[in-house]
């Protein structure tokens, strides 16, 4: 059955997990106790080892030797800290790769990576995966009865650094994939990729390759889509293969996995074979990429994160700075270790295990900070953490049992949708992308807001937005009415429910399935440029680029607009739609612009005691403020404070007889807050929990 209870579902863990990530076989033997004693001086309780470390295990096929672990499993114990050991399939060994060359990654033109990396093998191979049983049950019989052996992480990062295979193996695999999928019926292939087009109808199922961009013109959106379907559901058998052989050998062990980035994982369901999932963090790494702000960086994470999955743990928090041959990060300033971590746990973290306990003497990642420096002596980072777990542990059973309260939800995590999207974009974002300036209203105003799947159970919500879902499951109308009907507020953006799941689009007039519910049809749509962007194509066109530079394209003057009742028109960006409303639909905006002048732009539909709102236009900044600042206030949807601070986070997390507000500061600079009629001074970085009765 179905759990639709996830965004809101806490660990079914009795600890909350306090750690380091630890490489013993990377230190000498003489400094494993001291390591061992200043953990536990810091109050570490669990390390979690193994995750680089086949060769040291399996130094030679079929030859184990346990011996290292072994003796420091048993020295860390002695000190009372348990060990999350990992299976140690993310690095291959070098005799492996060796014996077996077959079963390294090949790239799209069919050229094999080469060992020395990591994430190099082809997790579609049956020789790797028998590999990584065999390494994986011969770990599970020798520890199934140590004590100090708590639970077990799979690999390491699944698809973080690469997703895509197209070796020998893979071609293979892939054949075999698509003939269950299609009954061995090459016409059903060839009807559900729509293979008439451009001629690429195949005769039999050895005729398909994998797919990669076969230039001058683009790849099948439905084969590329069945593609991604096949990466998922073998990364998903990677990691079964392993879940299987652990929980056979003994039911005291949770199993875990830590996702890094979310490359071709359909996250729901690879999260339901094991006991929680967790998200590496580092937040100064990813603020580098998304530059949208350092503590929204990672509040869009885990809020995104807990929607899939729901509360989660932190198998990987940034410590200290971070470093690769080619990069650097900044580096924590004081305070900020706990500030990661305390803003973790107010958004769903029920664990956290930071990186690393030392810093690494050689490889790639000599210089990512460990808790320690180099020269092995304690200083601001260690000091830091024994003072943060201190905070933890005062708080930590309160928060077990929680889960972070949610009025606001973004109806984003959906796998196949995030698919259709990626395959078949029309040059928009991602989904979580065009949901970001709802998020961001949400978030710099303290108003509680989170992710979820369409079909989950929403009643714990006052407002949902669909963000521009093009395929459409008609089993959510059913709940999704429900939900209105009892009083929610759904929102629905444009181009929703207009594929089917083979990226084929609808016939039925938009918005398909959801035509009824809002009221509604859409007689015209067409596409905009963003805001700030020369045209609505990027990269050169007819190799004229040189002669056009600086120029402004056509489309960046065909700027459209919608007026409400009130204020200056709003203008829309990425797309437009004009809406034909049903007689009990009511038009709450029209189009101020051009040839859409005075065509409804934004509708509202009441449906018992709560209402449909159609928004024909993808959302900006402006636009929700001027939607979504009346609708909160018309639905009971407050911000926990009434006077928010910039740089303060607010969040709650509710359970049994218990509310927990998360006061938190992501500046460097001083702060007040009221919250519940308290005035509350936060220290740079710093932050306090209140705990009130529900």
């Amino acid at each position: 059955m179905t759990d639709t209870s996830i965004p809101w579902r806490p660990l079914a863990l009795d600890r909350f997990l306090i750690g380091v990530c630890h490489y013993p076989e990377q230190e000498p033997r003489d400094v494993w106790p001291e390591d061992a004693d200043l953990m536990a001086q810091a109050g570490i309780e669990t390390i979690r080892v193994g995750e680089f470390a086949w060769n040291v295990i399996e130094p030679s096929e079929g030859r184990f030797d346990f011996t290292l672990f072994d003796d420091a499993i048993a020295v860390f114990a002695a000190r009372g800290i348990d060990t999350i050991f990992c299976t140690p399939t993310a690095t291959p060994p070098r005799w492996l790769t060796e014996r077996h060359p077959e079963i390294l990654r090949a790239d799209a033109a069919g050229v094999p990576l080469r060992h020395g990396s990591r994430q190099h093998c082809d997790v579609t191979h049956p020789v790797y995966r028998d590999y990584s049983r065999r390494i994986t049950q011969a770990l599970a019989d020798h520890y199934r009865d140590h004590p100090h052996v708590v639970g077990w992480q799979t690999d390491n990062e699944l698809n973080t650094h690469f997703s895509e295979t197209h070796s020998v193996a893979a071609q293979a695999a892939f054949r075999t994939w698509l003939r269950r999928r299609y009954g061995d019926d090459i016409g059903a292939l060839n009807e559900a990729w729509g293979s008439v087009f451009w001629n690429r109808t195949y005769n039999h199922f050895e005729q398909i390759e994998t797919p990669v961009d076969n230039r001058p013109a683009a790849a099948d959106p439905s084969h590329m889509l069945d593609y991604r379907r096949f990466l998922a559901d073998a990364t998903r058998d990677f990691q079964i293969d392993q879940v299987e052989i652990l929980r056979a050998a003994t039911p005291r062990w949770f199993i875990f996995h830590n996702i890094g980035r979310l490359n071709d994982i359909d996250l729901r369901a690879f999260g339901s074979d094991v006991d929680f999932m967790g998200t590496d963090l580092y937040p100064l790494l990813r603020d580098e990429f998304t530059k949208i702000g350092l503590g929204y960086t990672q509040a869009m994470q885990l809020d995104a994160f807990r929607g899939w999955c729901g509360n989660f743990i932190i198998p990987e928090l940034q410590q200290g700075g971070g470093a690769h041959p080619g990069l650097a990060t900044s580096v924590p300033e004081p305070g900020e270790l706990r500030r990661f971590t305390l803003s973790s746990v107010a958004r769903g973290a029920d664990g956290v295990i930071w990186f690393r306990w030392t810093t690494a003497r050689f490889g790639a990642e000599a210089y990512w900070m460990g808790v320690l420096d180099h020269d092995r002596k304690p200083r601001r980072r260690y000091h830091e953490l024994v003072e943060t777990i201190a905070e933890l542990k005062s708080i930590r059973r309160d928060v077990l049992g929680t889960s972070v309260d949610q009025d606001v939800v973004i109806l984003a995590a959906d796998w196949e949708n995030e698919l259709a999207q990626s395959t078949f974009s029309l040059g928009l974002p991602s989904l979580i992308e065009l949901a970001l300036p709802l998020h961001h209203y949400a978030y710099s105003r303290n108003i509680r807001c989170g992710f979820a799947a369409p079909g989950d159970d929403l009643s714990r919500a006052k407002v949902a937005f669909i963000p521009h879902l093009a395929v459409w499951d008609e089993r959510w109308t059913a709940s999704l009415n429900r939900f209105v009907e009892k009083g929610g507020v759904l929102v629905i953006g444009a181009r929703s429910a207009t594929r089917d799941r083979r990226n084929h689009v609808l016939t039925t007039t938009a918005p398909g399935g959801l035509a009824e519910l809002a009221g509604l049809t859409v007689s015209e749509f067409g596409r905009l440029p963003a805001p700030g962007a020369k045209s609505i194509l990027s990269g050169p066109v007819f190799q004229i680029e040189k002669v056009s530079e600086g120029l402004a394209a056509e489309s960046t003057r065909r700027v459209h607009g919608l007026r409400f009742a009130e204020g200056e028109p709003v203008v829309a960006t990425h797309g437009y739609e004009v809406l034909e409303p049903g007689p009990d639909t009511e038009v709450i905006a029209h189009w101020d612009t051009r040839f859409l002048q005075g065509k409804p732009a934004v509708t509202r539909r009441r449906v018992g005691e709560g209402a449909v709102i159609y928004v024909g236009t993808y959302l900006t900044h402006p636009l929700v403020d001027r939607l979504f600042a009346p609708l909160f206030k018309s639905v009971g949807v407050h911000p926990v404070t009434a006077r928010p601070t910039p740089g303060v986070e607010i969040t709650t997390r509710s359970g049994p007889g218990r509310v927990l507000t998360f006061i938190e500061n992501t500046t460097a600079e001083s702060a007040e807050v009221e919250v519940n009629g308290e005035v509350v001074t936060l220290a740079p970085f710093g932050g306090r929990m209140l705990r009130t009765q529900a």
